[in-house]
């Protein structure tokens, strides 16, 4: 056989095994969540609480309880976390939230948010609607993008 044959041969032998590994992985990640996910709801609460600051912050330098930093694993304490720090009752408690609703709590503003344990999930306004956060300027690339598909008759990318 040809050298440039066998050399395929392996690639392909070796990218078809990282594929299945990945695939096998992929579906035990995805059980994981859901078991987790499943957990979350089952022990959320509605809690009003005034929202005084929000950040992303290292896991390290949030003020979150040392029994939490112990329980996160090595790779993730590191990262960078959205972190609400918030006045729930008599007392200030940092608390990290979820990255989907992050963006759409309001700051010092009284808010009623689904909290499971240190994990802020939802929020709803309590005096008030929240407002929607304002639209980031779209750049340069985008809004050619989207100019070429409106010459076009095509729907526009969100």
């Amino acid at each position: 056989m040809n050298t440039l044959t066998i050399v395929l041969l392996v690639i392909t032998a070796i990218l078809l095994v990282t594929v299945i590994v990945l695939y096998f992985l992929g579906k035990k990640a995805q059980k994981k969540q859901e078991e987790q996910q499943a957990q979350i709801d089952a022990n959320k609460q509605t809690v009003s609480m005034l929202i005084i600051d929000k950040k992303r912050m290292k896991l390290k330098d949030a003020g979150l309880p040392q029994i939490v930093i112990d329980q996160t694993p090595k790779l993730m304490r590191g990262s960078k976390l959205p972190i609400v720090k918030a006045k729930v009752g008599p007392q200030i408690m940092s608390l990290v939230c979820d990255a989907s609703i992050f963006d759409s709590i309001p700051v010092k503003k009284e808010v009623k948010a689904v909290v499971s344990g240190i994990y802020i999930t939802g929020v709803k306004g309590l005096h008030g609607s929240i407002k929607p956060q304002e639209q980031k300027k779209k750049g340069f690339f985008k809004r050619a993008l989207e100019k070429a598909q409106e010459k076009a008759g095509a729907k526009p990318v969100k």
